[in-house]
């Protein structure tokens, strides 16, 4: 049984517990009264009142007005169900109507029942003490059940925003590959379908099986670079898509990254096993940005710390690693906060996996691993 259910029986348990223990002792003060004059009736009272006190949909308005009727005339022996009510009502916040049933009740009560009257004797005190009460704990409960739900809808609200934050981070970095695979292809299809192009001019000179081939080849590159534009550039940055725009690629390599930071003030250790072009175009564009996004948040929660760069090219895995102590965190420079949510997509996609988290005496460290395809030689091109 989870906590909640569970509390919600022991709340059942004892309310049906308290009215069953006020209705048995406006019994038994009614079989004391006059000798026992006025136990049938008070019991049908305090029966008919716990029944409508205890099932949830009679509360209201049939319970409030019912235990008001029967306090009016027995007064003090059925004052305390008539706090439950006014509980009831005052955590519903329905406060008026719990001081208007505690005014009806009080008032009316003058002619009722002699023997039980509220206003012999100095009850009054008690039946005021203890209807006050009750409607204080119940505003105090029901403005703490109203702050929680406020809390709880808060909470579904910030966790909604976070999700939809994160998917947005995710949608922009798969935007950003599609883009850059754009401009990478869409180079390569170029470069194929230039030098077919020369070839296709030289077709005199060309055996004729030979001439044919380069035809096709030319005019499937072009074809093919005609489809691509017209699937994935959409996708490309706002000035690439002007009219004149050249299909460069991004291809800028960690260690110009890491010279403009080392420019800008960063100490950096940079390492790099073997030559970018013995790793997928993929996985370099991946790095680039991987120790770019860590560069980063190292300026921004670590400003002065040295930070240590590792970049392994060489089959079967592309491998990067970025670690920095700790340090001064700036308090000039904001961000989403997502950027290494939108990293981890990039890598996943790719069929990696990227930790980042501490590690150890206040360090940071990022780390991502992505295999190589299949039938990828040591520079980098496919069997």
């Amino acid at each position: 049984m989870s906590r909640s259910r569970a509390s919600r029986w022991a709340a059942t348990a004892g309310r049906v517990a308290l009215v069953a223990f006020l209705a048995l002792a406006a019994a038994v003060n009614g079989a004391s009264i006059s000798g026992g004059r006025y136990v049938a009736p008070v019991i049908a009272s305090a029966v008919v009142c716990a029944v409508a006190l205890l099932v949830p949909r009679l509360r209201w308005p049939l319970a409030a007005f019912l235990v008001t009727a029967v306090t009016a005339w027995w007064g003090w022996l059925t004052v305390p169900l008539l706090g439950i009510v006014m509980f009831d009502l005052a955590v519903a916040r329905r406060t008026r109507v719990a001081v208007g049933c505690a005014a009806v009740a009080l008032g009316v009560n003058l002619f009722g029942c002699p023997a039980t009257r509220v206003w012999a004797d100095e009850r009054y005190v008690s039946a005021l003490f203890v209807l006050t009460l009750a409607v204080v704990v119940g505003l105090w409960l029901g403005n703490r059940r109203g702050l929680i739900q406020a809390l709880a809808a808060d909470m579904e609200h910030l966790r909604v925003e976070a999700q939809l934050r994160e998917e947005a981070a995710r949608v922009a970095e798969r935007s950003r590959i599609a883009a850059e695979m754009h401009d990478v292809l869409a180079h390569r299809l170029s470069l194929i379908a230039l030098h077919t192009g020369v070839l296709s001019t030289r077709s005199g000179t060309l055996p004729p099986p030979v001439a044919e081939r380069v035809g096709l080849l030319r005019t499937t590159s072009v074809e093919a670079l005609a489809d691509l534009r017209d699937v994935l550039g959409v996708l490309r940055e706002p000035d690439t898509t002007q009219p004149g725009a050249t299909l460069t690629p991004v291809m800028r390599e960690v260690r110009e990254l890491v010279d403009e930071a080392r420019a800008a003030g960063q100490h950096i250790e940079l390492t790099t096993e073997a030559r970018p072009e013995q790793a997928p175009t993929t996985h370099r564009l991946a790095a680039y940005r991987i120790v770019q996004e860590a560069l980063t948040n190292a300026r921004k929660h670590a400003d002065g710390a040295p930070v240590t760069v590792r970049v392994d090219y060489r089959p079967p895995a592309t491998r990067v690693e970025v670690t920095n102590p700790p340090g001064t965190p700036r308090t000039d420079t904001g961000g989403s906060g997502y950027g290494l949510i939108g990293l981890r997509e990039r890598v996943t996609t790719l069929g990696g996996h990227l930790n980042a988290g501490p590690a150890g005496a206040g360090a940071w460290r990022v780390a991502a691993r992505i295999p190589h395809p299949p039938g990828i030689e040591q520079n980098g091109t496919l069997t």
